[in-house]
């Protein structure tokens, strides 16, 4: 395996996406685009200095930082950086595309100059701590039956910041965002936090297909009558049997669980939805609405819960982010640099997760990447660990400058080509 010539290849295939990402920005910002995914991917930091010190250049430190931060406090750069994402994921979703919606925290116990902290809920703490931090809202789409993941949304919010309206509007805003790219396609999941009226009442109205998990407290109309949808819950038919397995913090769970459905709308609405019932997973049952039609078989209801659970992978994705790349040890301190470097990370993830992986003709170039990550035990179903650290591990052997970004104004879709 010839280190220098995948590095050489690696550098190439980074400056092509990075210029395609910073098309409609100017070139100060294409090149710092280029600069930061390169220096995220091989340092697997986000502290400037750690992507600066990547770069092979003859400027001191101290004046990349600098530059840095001027870049990363443009106010277009976080939206151009995601629509372009969108324009390349486009043909990636389809009507059956599940865009998983996830809302995440990053905790800053030390930090005390950072703008705009606010509480949030520690996810990473059994007991939900409540910490100094900030709110994450991330989409990922995938496939049932598939193993890929296409990144499309990674944002940052605060309470405290000045335009902070409410969490709803951050949730419809990343629907609304996403939906508007691809023509309403593909099926929304959110976990309880989506069990309110503001968020289904823009998704029934838009009509966007759904499945949101319930808390249980809310009404539903079920032959006529308004009844709460636990005690719907409870009384629903379960005929159908299945064994699931989840794995969380690295330990395998089994669950026996029966399953069924009934047809059920909300008070406010005459759109027909499912209410599909899984007994044996807690103490309580497992309430999945859903706007998709269910045929009442195993099968059918079978296919909303594989769904719903699909969205268990996208837990080990956020970690991924996490700790490969250190998110929580991120130390710029304006909001907008905040929110922008969430946009870079999103472009580092589409890299691995999508230009890297899943390219038929970059499936070689892939395995070398892997084989470079010298994992002992092999490379589990999860790889995109794996494929970070190789990438490292690359360049570590072979630093070296990166390539000019060759600008074109046409259409991406039709200049982006890997040879």
């Amino acid at each position: 395996m010839d280190f220098s010539v995948i590095a050489t290849k690696l550098r190439s295939k980074i400056t092509k996406f990075s210029g395609i990402l910073s098309s409609k920005l100017d070139k100060t910002a294409g090149r710092f685009i280029k600069e930061a995914i390169y220096g995220i991917l091989a340092s697997q930091s986000i502290m400037l200095t750690e992507i600066g010190r990547q770069l092979e250049s003859k400027v001191s430190l101290k004046k990349i930082e600098e530059r840095f931060s001027r870049q990363l406090k443009k106010l277009q750069l976080w939206e151009k950086i995601h629509q372009q994402i969108l324009t390349l994921a486009k043909d990636r979703i389809n009507e059956n595309t599940l865009l998983i919606l996830d809302l995440g925290d990053i905790h800053k116990p030390y930090a005390e100059k950072m703008e705009y902290l606010a509480k949030v809920r520690d996810g990473s703490s059994q007991q939900g701590d409540i910490v100094y931090g900030y709110w994450t809202n991330q989409v990922i789409a995938a496939e049932l039956g598939s193993n890929e993941l296409t990144p499309l949304y990674s944002a940052l919010y605060s309470q405290e910041s000045p335009d902070f309206k409410s969490e709803n509007e951050e949730i419809n805003g990343a629907i609304d965002f996403i939906s508007k790219q691809n023509g309403n396609q593909g099926v929304w999941v959110i976990d309880r936090g989506g069990d309110r009226d503001k968020i289904f009442e823009p998704l029934i109205k838009n009509n966007r297909q759904f499945i949101i998990r319930l808390v249980g407290l809310r009404d539903l109309t079920y032959k006529g009558n308004a009844i709460r949808s636990l005690w719907l819950a409870y009384s629903c038919p379960c005929p159908y049997k299945e064994t699931i397995v989840r794995i969380k913090n690295g330990e395998e769970f089994v669950y026996q669980i029966n399953y069924g459905m009934l047809p059920v709308k909300l008070p406010w609405s005459s759109k027909p939805l499912t209410l599909v019932v899984v007994k044996g997973y807690g103490n309580k049952p497992m309430m999945l609405l859903t706007s998709l039609l269910v045929k009442k078989s195993n099968a059918g209801i079978k296919r909303i819960i594989q769904s719903y659970i699909k969205r268990w992978s996208i837990e080990e994705t956020i970690r991924f982010i996490k700790q490969t790349y250190d998110l929580e040890n991120i130390r710029v301190l304006k909001y907008r640099r905040l929110q922008n470097m969430m946009a870079l990370l999103l472009a580092v993830f589409y890299f691995i997760a999508v230009i890297l992986d899943q390219s038929n003709k970059l499936t070689i170039l892939a395995g070398h990447v892997l084989k470079s990550a010298k994992r002992v035990f092999g490379i589990p179903d999860f790889k995109y660990y794996a494929i970070g650290d190789g990438i490292c591990n690359i360049f570590k052997r072979c630093p070296g400058k990166l390539f000019d970004i060759c600008r074109n104004k046409a259409d991406p879709q039709l200049k982006f080509i890997f040879s």
